[in-house]
Formats: C-alpha cells, structure tokens, sequence
C-alpha cells in the first residue's frame, strides 16, 4: 500500500501539471458585498489528506480533514481610519486535524482598528509575537512539521493524534486566542513592532470578562513584544524576528512559576531569476512551560523548540525540506521528553486557489521515563502522504 501511495503521490503531481492549463482561468473569490457604507467578505478554506503511516501499532491508511470559514465586516473612511471585524470558525475537524486553539468552532473574533499610527487590535485573535513571527518557509502550512493543523500518527490507545503529547512549535504563541488587546506599529526602514496585553485565559471576545479556566497554575496579566525586521538587497530579502510573552501565575502551587516563553527567528530569500527563488531559514523558541503548556510554567526547567527549513520554488512547483527538534525537561515527576522531525515534500499549485502537495514525514520520540503506548520509552514512525487545499 505504501509503495502504491508513493507512485500515486508522484503521478497526481505530473499528470495536475499538464492539465493545469484546464484550471488556469478557473478560480473561486471570497464573497464579497456591501451593505450601506459596510464592506463584507466571507471565504474559507478545505484541506484534506490521504497517507499511510508506519508506527508500532503497525500501519494505518487513513485520511483526515478540515474546513474552515473566514468571514469579515470592514468600513473605511476618507481620513483614513478603517475599522473591521473578523471571524475565524472551525466548522468541520476530525480527530488528526484541528488548529492551534483547542478546535473549538469560535477560532477567532475581533476588531481592528487600522490608522496611519499603526494598528488596534480587540478580542480573540493571535498575539504580537506570533504574527510577527518569522519560522522558515513551508511547502504547505498544514502539514509542516512545526506547529501543523494535520498529523498522520494516532495513538492507538486513545485514538487521538500521537503528537500531542508534544508538539513542535516554534513561533512564541503562549497566548493563543486569549481575548487581548494588541498594538502594531508601521513598518518603518523594515522594521515594524508589536505590543500585546492578554488579561487572563478567557476566550469570551471581550477583554476582562473573566479570569479564563478555574484551575490551578493558571496565567494572568500575559505582556509580549515582537519586533519584525524585512527589506530587499536586491534579489535577496531579509526577514527576521523576536518575540517574548511573559506572565504572572495564579494559584500557584510548589514549584510553579510566571510565564517566560522567548523565540527568534529569520529567513532569506533568493530570487534566482522570474520563475525561480529558493528560501532557507528557521527558528528557535524556549518557554519555562512544560511541552509549552501554559498552565504548567515551573520554576526550573525548559521546553525547546527548533525548526530549519528549505523551499525550492519553480513556477508553479515547489520542493522542500524540514528539520525539527524538541527537548521537554522533566518537572515534578514529569518525564523528560525529546523528539526528532524530518519532512521532504514537493507541490504543485494549479492555481491561486488549489494546491496538491506529497511527501515523507519522520517522528522519532523518546522520554526518560515511562513508556509510550508500545511500550517502550522510545517510539519512531514515519509516513507518506497526499494533500490538497483549497482556498477562497
């Protein structure tokens, strides 16, 4: 089976190309209107996968899926000002896919306020340092190997996705969808800053509404900065960032601890010539938190995430590599974990919406404690796959 996804994988990518001309003039656009002075737009995105993976349990083919609505309500003014409100909603995931907030169908929802002065930002959506963040080119977002919205590995003991019990990411992103107020500067001489104040773990929109999940170790008072630096030397780009969120425990039990979660990272970019540019960079990213949860910031002790990349792209084709590694130290019998990621896939875009994309994921964990499901403190696994996405 694996054999024939692979020649699958390579075929659907050689026979998309000769037949993309058909495609070329087909493409869908957001929905979009006006209401009065109201400007509304509603798109999504759908992304599904074939794979087979190989793990102990053995091998699994299987598929997974979502889809995911994006809807915003603007106005713009003659003095400039332009005020909107957006939405992200999860309306459909299964158990190997989801986002990076819990899959809840309510992703995101604010307002912004957009100003010569720079940006205001209202309610739930990604903090400073995480849309400023600079990790390495992806071929596809989805099935990365930092941070992915799509995993091919189950455990088979709970039927759920393998890599939660550690997930690499490498952007500083502590602060979720927590509801928040956020400031961003224009970018000036390349260099644009961003400032964030999260008041609690409360996914209720508005700010200050509640002081987020009744438990223990929980975090308040979150602050971040990020700094984002791009520019163009000739057919080069340069792009680089920092980012730091840092925040105060609550009901803080024996050997807790305020947030400190910390990251940088860059890319460049080399446009060869019209049709051709390779792009190489990565990130690092270090957290007081425990496999980067936020409810379990100690007093000693890291979580490390890495992440290295490469992107070939060529017209409408793309080739890459990635290389992740994780370290958890082991905190208050927890045991210390450690994992190892390497992916090599390539891609083809028919066109502005749609993307088919194949390749080989690896998985290697390990903990100094305990065992995984199979049994053993060390497991590897690894998988071929088939994906496409659809954006509107």
């Amino acid at each position: 089976m694996r054999v024939s996804l692979l020649a699958g994988t390579a075929l659907a990518l050689l026979l998309t190309a000769p037949a993309a001309g058909a495609w070329d003039d087909w493409s869908l656009s957001p929905l979009t209107g006006s209401v009065g002075e109201l400007n509304y737009s509603v798109g999504g995105q759908v992304n599904g996968t074939v794979f087979d993976a190989d793990q102990p349990a053995g091998n699994d083919v299987g598929g997974t899926g979502a889809a995911t609505l994006y809807a915003s309500l603007a106005r713009d003014y003659d003095s400039g000002l332009s005020l909107a409100l957006k939405g992200t909603f999860e309306l459909y995931h299964d158990k190997l896919s989801g986002d990076n907030y819990g899959s809840d169908f309510l992703a995101k929802l604010y307002g912004s306020a957009q100003t010569g002065l720079g940006r205001i930002e209202v309610g739930m959506a990604d903090g400073a340092a995480y849309q400023l963040a600079v990790i390495g080119p992806v071929v596809n977002a989805e099935v990365t190997m930092d941070n992915p919205n799509a995993t091919f590995f189950a455990d088979p003991s709970t039927h759920r996705a393998f890599i939660n019990v550690f997930t690499l990411n490498s952007a500083v992103e502590s602060s979720l969808n927590y509801a928040k107020i956020s400031y961003f500067t224009p970018r000036l001489f390349g260099v644009q800053l961003g400032f964030t104040y999260t008041p609690s773990e409360g996914k209720d929109v508005v700010p200050f509404l509640n002081n987020g999940p009744n438990v223990l170790n929980r975090q308040k008072s979150l602050w971040e900065a990020a700094i984002n630096y791009s520019d163009n030397f000739g057919p080069l780009t340069l792009s680089a960032y920092a980012g730091l969120t840092v925040g105060h425990g609550d009901h803080k039990t024996p050997g807790h601890a305020g947030l400190t979660d910390w990251g940088i990272g860059s890319e460049l970019d080399w446009n060869i010539d019209d049709d051709t540019k390779l792009a190489l960079g990565g990130a690092f990213r270090q957290a007081n938190t425990y496999t980067f949860d936020i409810n379990s910031a100690f007093t000693s002790g890291a979580t490390r995430s890495t992440h290295l990349s490469t992107v070939l792209t060529r017209g409408s084709w793309s080739l890459g590599g990635e290389f992740g590694n994780g370290d958890a130290d082991g905190m208050l019998g927890a045991p210390t974990l450690g994992v190892h990621a390497y992916m090599v896939d390539a891609a083809y875009a028919v066109n502005t919406n749609l993307q088919i994309s194949g390749g080989w994921q690896k998985l290697y964990y390990a903990r100094s404690a305990g065992t995984f499901y199979n049994g053993a403190p060390r497991i590897d696994m690894d998988a071929v796959f088939l994906h496409a996405v659809l954006n509107i």
